[in-house]
């Protein structure tokens, strides 16, 4: 009696002994299994999994992920619509610390063992903050392959691998912000005040105007930034998130730095800029670095960063007891993430105060009990 005959897929026996299956994909193209194998029964079994995964809509390709990676995420990043300063930090990534590794292999050569040994090599160069951006770039990009039905699923599987572990920002008095804004001299005094008690980012005050400040209403308007690239260019483009357009008060002890800056350096003009060079040029980062460098450390703050008034500014209004909303809506977040992180360190500083008030009590009411 003959044998049934095969109502989907083949299956023939090599001259090594071993036996190959044969499916049709869904266009009809007949394509062997990835490997041979040992007995016929074997092969029959895989070829019943792969019609189920055909009739499931589970099959994928798999020649989907034969495309190099380095190509996929140069595409992935050029798709993407990015600020020209996040559009710099990828290419900037992908270039210096993905393509050395992933580079020469396509997308499903890239296993999870050989992400977690990327991981730990960069890691132990004392990358941490590299590493963690390096990382989360790859499992985004890596997220769309798996999305778009390249790979089966993503290898990048680290818990907290993405998670970045800064060092604790610096944080300036009162009397040291002005110190500062003493030692970068008049031309950049005012700009000091208002980056650590507007809490405004560095590239929005580089592209503040003369019409962008009241002073009569005691506010600031951010209505676009200037973030400086690594190449040196300026890019003028709208702020970080749709939350950094906003109007913020200027406490009233700085009105007079800052109309003093008005009549003495601000670009002419109601479209001018606020902040200009010696010479006239719009405010660069890397000129006023030079400035800010010696300031610091003339006023014995070395390794504090510009940005580091920002940080200093929202950690004195969360003490004012600012909401949650307040505080989001003035330093310009659309996430409470950031927000929370300044109300935390206040509840962690009144703690401290409780703690030493408690201490001084308890001194106290020690030294009535003697004396009783």
């Amino acid at each position: 009696m003959a044998g049934k005959r095969r109502q989907f897929g083949r299956i023939r026996k090599l001259p090594s002994g071993r036996y190959q299956a044969r499916y049709p994909d869904p266009d009809g193209l007949l394509r062997p299994a990835p490997e041979t194998f040992e007995t016929k029964r074997d092969a029959d079994d895989w070829l019943a999994a792969t019609q189920t995964a055909l009739n499931n809509k589970d099959w994928r390709d798999p020649d989907a992920g034969a495309i190099n990676f380095t190509t996929y995420a140069e595409a992935w990043i050029t798709e993407r619509d990015l600020m020209a300063t996040t559009d710099e930090l990828y290419r900037r990534l992908l270039r210096l610390h993905l393509a050395p590794t992933f580079g020469a292999w396509d997308l499903d050569e890239i296993t999870a063992p050989r992400v977690r040994t990327w991981r730990a090599q960069l890691l132990a160069s004392g990358k941490r903050i590299t590493t963690a951006k390096a990382y989360r770039l790859l499992k985004a990009i890596l997220a769309t392959a798996a999305d778009d039905e390249l790979i089966k699923r993503n290898p990048c599987r680290i818990k907290g691998a993405g998670k970045e572990s800064s060092d604790e920002r610096g944080t300036a008095t009162i009397e040291q912000v002005y110190e500062l804004a003493q030692l970068v001299g008049g031309r950049w005094r005012a700009m000091v005040l208002l980056a650590a008690f507007t809490t405004l980012r560095p590239e929005e005050l580089a592209e503040l105007r003369r019409s962008d400040v009241d002073l009569v209403a005691s506010t600031v308007r951010v209505r676009l930034a200037a973030p400086e690239l690594n190449t040196g260019r300026r890019v003028v483009g709208d702020t970080k998130s749709e939350a950094g357009k906003r109007t913020v008060t200027i406490p009233a002890v700085v009105l007079p730095d800052i109309r003093l800056h008005l009549e003495l350096f601000a670009e002419k003009g109601a479209q001018g800029l606020l902040f200009v060079g010696e010479k006239g040029a719009p405010f660069r980062r890397t000129s006023f670095g030079r400035i800010w460098k010696k300031a610091r450390d003339k006023a014995g703050m070395p390794g504090f960063r510009f940005y580091d008034l920002r940080h200093t500014g929202n950690t004195l209004a969360a003490t004012t007891g600012a909401s949650l909303k307040e505080l989001m809506a003035r330093m310009g977040h659309a996430s409470v993430r950031a927000a929370l992180i300044y109300q935390h360190a206040t509840s962690e500083r009144d703690k401290k105060i409780a703690d030493g008030m408690d201490a001084a009590i308890t001194r106290s009411l020690g030294k009535g009990t003697e004396k009783a």
